[in-house]
């Protein structure tokens, strides 16, 4: 019965051949941005030279050996890769080390520094209890003054001010003063200047960042009729923004685990895909044809939200499920995890110390893994889709949940069935909203209808969040630490457990007996071993009696 409801990949072994590849890759990354450039440089010299190894051993095998030819090819691919993120990492620190910014930094006094904006200002967290609305935003150096000399130079750095910052925009270039420090490790700017004054702007050009910007704040603005809860989440679960996100609704999706809803992700990339995909099927188009016109959809939807990060995370993974889809080579989706996140890693080392990017990964691998067999589990007389969506964040929670315990340390008892009863409101939130993001800026009047639509299931979202963050124990706490996430693990081994022997109650009954059956063969052997002994202990004591009881004879001589 379980295994009639198989998924089509089921039936397949796992495919492992990139895991070597994404492990060292990521290791790599993690230790080059932790250390300075020249031990990023030896971990990357070592790492040619084991791959050079690999690569000569795999040529010197026979044509019989070709499994241990592949293997050491692809090991030897590994290190090649971690060799490439390690230079990288080598390049990074050396920049940050002896780049334009060093005689500021050994100077140790305010700076009057040029930067060119390339990212859209977010609110920052204020120091100590100060009530001053601080902003931070992403630039780029174009020149500085430090005593009395000019530096010019290429640097990216982090930029937090005060009143005025809120109104930047990337493509402007502008003047300021602060002063410079030092940014956390892992982190891939090469400082942090703290602004002392308003930002001067001495030029302007064209940056599609702030064209997806106007873009966000307009669906933000053209939402607003809606009710609170639907107007401040509507635009979080199409765009990410989450400016307009009452502080209480905000509150309780963190209280129920559901704020990956307000974020760009894999799955909003996938719905986005599979809208697209299912549009072009309407059109008849062919395979690549389909392919290509839903990568368009997805460069598009990239735009509008802004080439953040997370946002060109969320799209490599979706556009490397993508290929495995059109490609026809399904049954192998770890290989393309994998794929992905060696991309994401070589293009962005500082990934790799990124808790959101730790999350994003074990989330996929989750439902890569175990969402299949989790909905195989599940009777046929349960809909697909409703299988789908039990599975599906099961398996992400099952492998998200310990690194979430580590940051928050508390227990959510309802986060699995509130993600469960809202997965089904999230398609048309995101496929509706996304149509009705770029209407709201163009044409507003036609974007009205859309919106409403959507914000009827994100206020429907908003409820369920408000609902069962109500509910008692809503938030238990949790252990810390280390202990909490072995916990954490524990407790996820046994919900497996539970669910597959609540879902297998005829299994679970045969294995029993079986179990029975085997202990019971065991007992009887055991016993019968122990007759055994006890007899022959009782014949050999019979035996020395006998003996003593006979006397000694005299020898013939």
């Amino acid at each position: 019965m379980a295994d009639s409801g198989r998924g089509p990949e089921s039936g397949k072994r796992t495919d492992l051949r990139l895991v070597p590849v994404a492990a060292v890759t990521w290791s790599a990354a993690l230790l080059g941005g932790f250390m300075d450039a020249a031990w990023s440089a030896a971990i990357a010299g070592a790492l040619a030279l084991i791959g050079g190894v690999f690569l000569v051993l795999g040529r010197h095998q026979r044509p019989s050996g070709a499994r241990r030819r592949t293997l050491f090819a692809t090991l030897a691919l590994a290190c090649a890769l971690g060799a490439a993120v390690a230079v990288h990492c080598a390049v990074t620190a050396g920049s940050r080390e002896n780049g334009p910014l060093a005689p500021a930094f050994a100077a140790d006094e305010g700076v009057v520094i040029h930067v060119l904006i390339t990212g859209s200002p977010t609110a920052a967290p204020s120091p100590g209890h100060s009530s001053d609305d601080r902003w931070m935003v992403e630039a780029s150096l174009i020149d500085l003054i430090s005593k009395g000399s000019v530096v010019r130079g290429s640097a990216d750095i982090v930029v937090t001010g005060g009143h005025g910052w809120e109104n930047v925009r990337p493509g402007q270039k502008v003047r300021t003063t602060g002063s410079l420090k030092q940014v956390r490790e892992g982190q891939s700017e090469a400082a942090l200047l703290s602004a002392s004054s308003d930002p001067v702007v001495t030029d302007s050009g064209f940056d599609v960042r702030q064209t997806a910007a106007d873009v966000r704040k307009g669906f933000v603005s053209a939402a607003q009729w809606l009710p609170p809860d639907a107007a401040g989440l509507l635009p979080g679960m199409v765009t990410g923004d989450t400016s307009a996100l009452p502080e209480s609704l905000e509150t309780a999706m963190k209280t129920t685990g559901m704020t990956h809803l307000t974020a760009v992700s894999g799955a909003n990339c996938s719905l986005i895909l599979g809208g697209f995909i299912l549009l072009a099927r309407c059109f008849r188009l062919v395979r690549p044809a389909a392919g290509a016109f839903a990568a368009c959809g997805l460069l598009s939807f990239v735009m509008m939200v802004g080439p953040d990060p997370s946002v060109l995370r969320a799209a490599v993974m979706g556009a490397v499920g993508l290929a495995a889809l059109t490609g026809g080579l399904r049954g192998r989706s770890l290989s393309f995890l994998c794929l992905a996140t060696t991309i994401l890693l070589v293009l962005d080392p500082a990934m790799a110390a990124s808790v959101g990017f730790l999350l994003s990964v074990l989330a996929t691998l989750g439902i890569v893994l175990l969402a299949t067999r989790i909905a195989s589990w599940i009777p046929l007389w349960v809909p697909r889709w409703l299988a789908a969506g039990i599975a599906v964040p099961l398996s992400a929670q099952l492998l998200c949940g310990p690194v979430i315990v580590a940051l928050q340390p508390q227990f959510t008892p309802y986060a699995l069935i509130a993600n469960v009863a809202a997965g089904p409101l999230v398609a048309p939130v995101t496929i509706v909203g996304t149509l009705a993001a770029p209407l709201a800026t163009v044409l507003p009047w036609l974007a009205v209808v859309p919106i409403a639509v959507a914000g009827v299931f994100a206020g429907m979202v908003a409820g369920l969040a408000r609902f069962f963050a109500g509910l008692p124990g809503a938030a238990l706490p949790w252990a810390e630490g280390p202990i909490g996430m072995v916990a954490m693990v524990l407790s996820s081994i046994v919900t497996v457990l539970v669910v597959w022997m609540s879902l297998h109650p005829a299994d679970v009954q045969r294995h029993v007996r079986g179990l029975h059956c085997a202990v019971m063969v065991l007992l009887e052997r055991w016993s019968a071993r122990r007759v055994g002994t006890r007899a022959l202990s009782r014949e050999g004591t019979r035996k020395d009696a006998f003996h003593q009881r006979i006397p000694t004879r005299t020898r013939f001589h």
